[in-house]
């Protein structure tokens, strides 16, 4: 009876895409443990793996948290935690099967096999290639991609903090995680568009698939873009920018900062999949871009404007921990600290001179860290990569990194900025002024964050 629930419910969130699992020209990526390899140091670190991208999350709370006036740091922070929750189920429930289900033409995943992980066992082992090569429990997989799922549609709430209803992000994050994140997932990690497969728009082109390691494309430019057209289409917090509007407590923002470096290494480093030298090196050149990132938004600012702050420090390590993210297993440390420099000067210059220019409130620079991160960190991986890592750098891989770039800016922009409109119409997006000016803590949540 259970099983025949189970079933029932698989179909309903298929939504018409769950049309018997393997039909569609790609394997099922579910071996038994009889014909896959189960491996305990590659479980034990993608375990830890979970673990530390899970911590992310908590992170990107506090970070935020922190930049926001005194009167919205709840509803900032619940943001994220909220996601915690509601990504969690959605991806359990159909969102893990669109992304890494049997592919659909390359557009994306079959849900029936994934779909509540309905008839998956605790000893059934991820096979990504389907030749029963695989060496971690699907489980396990599945929990590592979901932590992503998870802070990709959080990172996004920075560009719209402080004026949105919270009915409205609750709508938007479950929408776009679903139609948004996972198709550019697929795309790139399981065979889809961007990937090196028949289903490639990149090789009909005649190029290689896109380098994406751990998610510049799919994680950090899909959220980064949709965060510009979320702070257009909202417009600007009221009195932004003649009225000052500093970050309310540094510390908190520091902290979390501190949190995102450290989880960071579970981000990249667990993206190998296992434990080997690969592992090793994204460890290391994730924290030596991060490092030499800060370090030169640091001088970039003391030169521009006279001081080194801490909020630039901060801000300029979670850029470097962006650019690398693509790169993270293509390249080597030489490498890493080139990506750091650059990046450091190109969102610098973005969330310092050309935000002010345009005037566009982007209140916590998601669009200058991570969407102009996420792309610079993507362009330098077609150029910056290694032979020793199995990477061609040159022309072909810049081109293909190049067509990436702009199918996730088009793709993701344009849904966004669809799912807004229909939103807007409907149950509205904007929180009302008199609620804008108490404070979303109180007028959405009903509670302060500080007692007086």
């Amino acid at each position: 009876m259970r099983t025949r629930l189970h079933r029932i419910l698989a179909a309903m969130v298929g939504l018409g895409f769950v049309f018997g699992g393997t039909s569609f020209g790609q394997e099922s990526k579910v071996a038994a443990a009889a014909t896959a390899t189960f491996d305990k140091g590659d479980t034990a670190w993608m375990l830890a793996s979970c673990a530390l991208v899970l911590f992310m999350t908590p992170g990107l709370a506090f970070f935020y948290g922190g930049l926001v006036r005194s009167k919205n740091v709840l509803s900032t922070m619940m943001h994220s935690y909220f996601c915690l929750g509601l990504c969690t189920v959605v991806w359990f429930a159909v969102g893990g099967g669109i992304a890494f289900g049997p592919s659909i033409g390359g557009y994306f995943g079959n849900p029936s096999e994934l779909a509540f992980l309905n008839g998956v066992g605790h000893e059934d082992i991820w096979d990504p290639t389907g030749k029963g090569i695989g060496t971690v429990p699907v489980f396990v997989f599945f929990t590592f991609q979901m932590m992503f799922a998870i802070i990709t549609p959080a990172l996004i709430s920075g560009a719209f903090a402080e004026r949105i209803k919270f009915s409205a992000f609750c709508v938007f994050t479950a929408f776009w995680l679903l139609l948004v994140y996972c198709p550019i997932c697929h795309w790139v990690w399981n065979g889809g568009l961007l990937s090196d497969t028949d289903h490639s728009w990149l090789k009909t082109l005649g190029l290689p698939g896109a380098i994406d390691f751990a998610g510049g494309t799919v994680v950090h430019i899909s959220s980064g873009v949709s965060a510009l057209v979320f702070c257009l289409f909202l417009g600007k917090r009221r009195g932004y920018p003649d009225q000052p509007m500093p970050p309310h407590n540094l510390p908190l923002c520091l902290l979390g900062a501190g949190m995102l470096w450290f989880g960071w290494f579970g981000f990249n480093a667990g993206s190998e999949g296992a434990t080997d030298g690969v592992t090793g090196s994204a460890f290391l050149v994730t924290h030596i871009c991060a490092a030499t990132a800060g370090l030169s938004w640091a001088i970039i600012e003391w030169v521009h404007r006279g001081k080194a702050s801490a909020l630039g420090v901060a801000t300029g390590v979670v850029a470097g921990l962006v650019c690398i993210t693509p790169a993270s297993g293509a390249v080597y440390p030489r490498e890493a600290l080139i990506m750091g420099i650059v990046v450091a000067l190109v969102c610098y210059l973005f969330v310092a001179v050309i935000k002010a220019r345009f005037r566009y409130d982007d209140s916590l620079d998601v669009f200058g860290v991570h969407g102009v991160g996420g792309t610079v960190g993507a362009l330098l991986s077609g150029v910056l990569c290694t032979e020793a890592l199995g990477k061609n750098p040159g022309g072909a891989q810049f081109a293909a990194q190049f067509v990436s770039v702009v199918v996730t800016w088009v793709y993701a922009g344009g849904m966004t900025l669809l799912f807004l409109v229909i939103l807007d119409k409907t149950i509205g997006v904007r929180a009302t002024e008199d609620d804008e000016l108490a404070g979303l803590d109180i007028s959405q949540h009903g509670e302060k964050g500080y007692q007086v």
